[in-house]
């Protein structure tokens, strides 16, 4: 009988935790902190952390190029010294989701030349088309965006001549 009652036990426990789990990740995540006046979702990776702490000035200029409304920081990876992508968001959710976030993707040229380079911006959700931008470009690709991009991917990709020296995927958000 001990057992029947413990094992009920652990399944209540069990059962709370994954109820409530989900409400306390999801208040975790709408937290930002301030790093040289630039939002950062507090779940944020460290690398993208010490990414934005290191040039703030171009993480700012990223977020402006997203547009109006996009200045929480989901992401950030920089790729050597070739381009740095970025993924931002507007706090506000588009759906039942918490995760129905709209997300806006850049991905910056720091080699100070035009070349053969994207963004792919793919949502969470398999049946949402990849929104991207691909072209010869001197600063960035992008903008690009998802009404429910939080946890789907931004791909960025270079070529320079006819060596590939980008090819990378960046979860965008904290996810579970």
């Amino acid at each position: 009988m001990k057992t029947g009652m413990r094992l009920g036990g652990v399944c209540a426990v069990l059962l709370a935790a994954t109820v409530i789990a989900p409400t306390a990740s999801a208040s975790a995540a709408d937290q930002t902190v301030d790093i040289k006046g630039v939002k950062v979702a507090k779940t944020a990776s460290a690398e993208t952390k010490q990414i934005i702490e290191a040039n703030a000035g171009v993480a700012a200029a990223a977020a402006n190029v997203c547009g109006s409304g996009y200045t929480i920081s989901t992401g950030a990876a920089r790729y050597g010294t070739y381009g740095t992508a970025y993924t931002w968001t507007n706090g506000k959710t588009t759906g039942d989701s918490y995760y129905d976030k709209p997300i806006c993707a850049v991905f910056f040229n720091d080699t100070g030349s035009a070349h053969y380079m994207g963004v792919r911006l793919n949502d969470n959700y398999t049946d949402t088309p990849a929104k991207q931008d691909f072209g010869t470009f001197s600063t960035y690709a992008g903008p690009v965006y998802q009404n429910r991009g939080y946890c789907g991917e931004a791909y960025s990709y270079m070529k320079v001549g006819s060596k590939v020296v980008v090819d990378n995927l960046l979860t965008v958000g904290s996810c579970n």
